[in-house]
């Protein structure tokens, strides 16, 4: 078998309201401690605050991969390293342009009611891509970080699709 295959991880940046949830989740858990020796039923209270922070701090650190086999492509969503979440997956048949976000022909190809969807690190300066897909008559926008291997390996594929 001759499958190309192509993957590319890309960390998003953390919002500022991450270190505001955890500092709240953190003082919940210390109230919740000292509680637990005041009240009865304080180390229910204690037992769910440490739970709500075991299952919310992971999910503030996030991660996408980028996977690109042949004409499919797949981009999945990873939750503090762990959790794995495909987000989206589609070929190269639904996609109708790969530009820069920046590009007169990406421009050209939006249109009014189109559903977009941030893929990217959010980082200032970062070459974030444009693509445009149809699937079954919804248009959809997804931003990209993509490196080099995969912007050369889909150029491959679709050389009138993608512009580098």
């Amino acid at each position: 078998m001759n499958d190309a295959y192509v993957e590319w991880l890309v960390k998003r940046k953390t919002p500022g309201y991450v270190f505001l949830v955890k500092g709240l989740l953190i003082f919940l858990c210390i109230f919740a401690f000292f509680l637990s020796a005041m009240i009865p039923f304080g180390f229910v209270i204690l037992l769910l605050a440490i739970g709500a922070a075991y299952f919310i701090f992971p999910m503030l650190s996030v991660e996408y991969e980028y996977l690109v086999v042949n004409d499919q492509m797949s981009i999945d969503k990873i939750m503090g390293q762990k959790r794995r979440k495909r987000v989206w997956e589609g070929s190269l048949e639904q996609v109708e342009i790969l530009a820069p976000l920046d590009s007169y022909l990406l421009k050209d190809a939006e249109k009014k009611d189109m559903k977009a969807l941030d893929f990217s690190s959010r980082q200032p300066g970062a070459k974030v891509y444009g693509m445009i897909c149809q699937t079954g008559g919804v248009s959809t926008k997804l931003l990209l970080e993509p490196n080099e291997k995969i912007l050369n390996h889909l150029w491959q594929r679709a050389p009138r699709k993608v512009v580098k």
